[in-house]
C-alpha cells in the first residue's frame, strides 16, 4: 500500500519525468566489466575521534578551533559523523547500497602523530586494518588517498605545511609506512587529493590552513599569494614523485597495486567566441590541471604559467626531473561542474577568486542564462555534458592514461526541511545525468575505469561546516542517525538492478 508520503513522492516523480527529458533509464550494463562504482569520504570530514587512541592534532583540528570565524557555522570536525566508531555500520550501508569500491583517506596524524620524529601509532594502524578487513569481507575494494587536506599540526609548524622542502621527506616516510602496513590489501592508491585546489585556498586566498594570502587575492596576517602557492605546489609534486618512485621500486611488483593522484577539474567554456575569452579558458585549465599534471607527464610546468609567473614559478632541478620520470598509473579527477571563463587581461576584474591567478573570471551566466541548474554551492552547476568533455580532454592531453572519476556530487542546504533533504530529486537528476555522460564517453573510447559519488553521507564540508550536504545518506548530526535519501535508493537500484532504472521506478519500489 502506498502511504500518503509515498503518493506525494510518486506524483512529484511523475511530474519530474514529464518536465525533465533526462529522466530516461540508465543501465549499468552500459559500463565495461570491472568498472568501479563507489562512494567517497575523507578522514577529517567523517571520522571524528580527534583525540582518540593516540591520534595527534592535525592542521584542521587547530584551524577550526582557533579560526572558527573562517567556518561558516563556526563548527569543527571533532566528532564529524563519528565514522571512527561507526565504521561497521557504514560498511554495512555501503554493502546494502551495492558499491564495489569505497574511496577514503588515511589520517596522517592518526598514523604518525608527530610526523617521522615520533613513533608510528599502532592504534591508528589497527583502525585502518579493521576498516579494510570489514570492506573486504563485503567484497568492497579499498581506494585509498594518503593526503586529503589534513596533516600533523607539528609539521605545519615546522614547514608552514607545504612551504618547506623538508615536508617531502615527511610525506615519503608516511607513504612508506602506509604501503608497508596496508599495501598487501590496498591495490589502488592516490597520493594527494586536489592539490591544485587546496594550494590556492591555503596559500593564495587564505581560506584553508595555514591561512596565507596577500593582496590583491586576500588580506591575511601573513603570506605571499604571488609566490607561495607555487612553492607549496612544487613540494607537493616532488613529494608525489618520491612516493611513486618508492612504490614502484619497492612495493608494486609484490603487492600488485597501482598509484595515481587526484586533481580537481572544472570544465571551462569561453564566455564569448572572442580570442580573449578562448585564451582565458585555456589559461584557466593551465592554472588548474596542467599546473600539476604537466610536470608529472612532461617534466615541466606549462608554458602559459612560466610566461605569466616568471621567477615566481620554481624550476625543476636535473635531479627532480629524473624523479619525475616515474609515471603514475592513473589520474583521479574530481569533477563537479562546467563554467564560463572570461578574460581579465583586456578587461580587468576582481582577482580575489579561485581563477584570479590565471587572470580569469569564472561566471555561470551568459546573456542572463545560467550554464546549468544551480546547486547549494555558489559557482557549482548541473552541467552533465561537461563530464564527457573533461574525460576527453584529460585522455587526449595525458597519453590516454586511465581515469577514475574520484568525486562527483550535488550539494543541498542543511537549512532545507528534512523531507526536502531526503527527497533529493535534484541529486538523482544530477547523478543520472553525469553517469549518462560518462557512459557516452566510454562508448566513444574514453579510458575511464571508475566513478565515486561524493559523498557516501553528509559530513563536515570544510569551510562550509555542516551547512551543506552532499551525502547519499542523510545524517542527523545530533544523533548520528543515517537515513537513505532518494538518491541512495536510485543509486542502489542502478547498481543492483538488471536493467535500465529511472526515478519513478525507484520510488515505486521503495514506497
Amino acid at each position: 500500500m502506498v502511504t500518503a508520503t509515498g503518493m506525494v513522492i510518486l506524483l512529484a516523480a511523475a511530474a519530474l519525468a514529464i518536465l525533465a527529458p533526462s529522466a530516461r533509464g540508465l543501465d549499468r550494463a552500459e559500463f565495461p566489466p570491472g568498472f568501479l562504482f563507489g562512494a567517497a569520504t575523507s578522514a577529517y570530514q567523517v571520522e571524528g575521534a580527534y583525540q582518540d587512541d593516540g591520534k595527534g592534532l592535525n592542521n584542521w583540528d587547530v584551524f577550526t578551533h582557533t579560526n572558527s570565524g573562517n567556518i561558516v557555522d563556526g563548527r569543527n570536525g571533532d566528532v564529524a559523523v563519528d565514522h571512527y566508531h561507526r565504521y561497521m555500520e557504514d560498511v554495512e550501508i555501503m554493502h546494502n547500497l551495492g558499491v564495489n569500491s569505497y574511496r577514503f583517506s588515511i589520517s596522517w596524524a592518526r598514523i604518525l602523530p608527530r610526523g617521522r620524529r615520533g613513533g608510528v601509532n599502532s592504534a591508528g594502524i589497527a583502525f585502518y586494518n579493521r576498516l579494510i578487513a570489514a570492506l573486504q569481507q563485503k567484497g568492497i575494494e579499498p581506494f585509498v588517498t594518503l593526503h586529503h587536506f589534513d596533516l600533523p599540526h607539528e609539521l605545519e609548524i615546522l614547514y608552514g605545511s607545504w612551504l618547506g622542502a623538508g615536508i617531502r621527506e615527511e610525506f615519503d616516510y608516511y607513504a612508506d609506512v602506509c604501503f608497508r602496513a596496508f599495501g598487501d590489501r590496498v591495490k589502488l592508491w592516490t597520493t594527494f587529493n586536489e592539490p591544485n585546489m587546496f594550494t590556492k585556498l591555503a596559500y593564495m586566498l587564505g581560506m584553508y590552513p595555514p591561512n596565507h594570502c596577500s593582496p590583491p587575492f586576500g588580506n591575511c596576517n601573513r603570506g605571499n599569494s604571488q609566490r607561495e602557492p607555487y612553492v607549496a605546489a612544487h613540494n607537493i609534486i616532488m613529494s608525489h614523485a618520491a612516493a611513486v618512485n618508492n612504490y614502484k621500486r619497492n612495493y608494486q611488483a609484490k603487492q600488485g597495486g597501482s598509484i595515481g593522484i587526484v586533481i580537481a577539474m572544472k570544465y571551462y567554456e569561453p564566455l564569448t567566441n572572442t580570442t580573449e575569452d578562448i585564451m582565458a579558458a585555456r589559461r584557466a585549465l593551465s592554472f588548474e590541471i596542467h599546473w600539476f599534471l604537466d610536470p608529472l607527464f612532461f617534466g615541466e610546468y606549462p608554458k602559459e604559467m612560466r610566461e605569466m609567473l616568471s621567477s615566481n614559478l620554481p624550476e625543476f632541478t636535473p635531479a627532480e626531473k629524473r624523479l619525475l620520470r616515474n609515471k603514475m598509473d592513473f589520474i583521479g579527477v574530481n569533477h563537479y561542474t562546467a563554467i564560463y571563463a572570461q578574460d581579465c587581461i583586456s578587461s580587468p576584474c576582481d582577482l580575489n577568486s579561485y581563477e584570479g591567478n590565471a587572470l580569469v573570471l569564472a561566471t555561470g551566466e551568459r546573456d542572463c542564462v545560467q550554464i546549468g541548474k544551480s546547486t547549494a554551492l555558489v559557482g557549482f552547476y548541473d552541467v552533465p555534458e561537461g563530464m564527457e568533455q573533461t574525460i576527453k580532454y584529460v585522455n587526449q592531453r595525458y597519453e590516454n592514461s586511465p581515469i577514475y572519476i574520484t568525486e562527483n556530487g550535488y550539494s543541498q542546504y542543511s537549512s532545507n526541511t528534512m523531507e526536502d533533504m531526503v527527497n533529493d530529486v535534484g541529486r538523482v537528476n544530477y547523478l543520472r545525468g553525469y553517469l549518462s555522460s560518462i557512459s557516452s564517453a566510454v562508448r566513444k573510447g574514453g579510458n575511464v575505469r571508475g566513478y565515486f559519488v561524493w559523498s557516501l553521507m553528509d559530513n563536515f564540508e570544510w569551510v562550509f561546516g555542516f551547512t551543506v550536504r552532499f551525502g547519499l545518506y542523510h545524517v542527523d548530526f545530533a544523533t548520528q542517525e543515517r537515513t537513505p535519501k532518494m538518491s541512495a535508493k536510485w543509486y542502489r537500484d542502478f547498481l543492483t538492478g538488471s536493467g535500465p532504472v529511472n526515478l519513478v521506478q525507484t520510488l515505486r519500489t521503495d514506497s
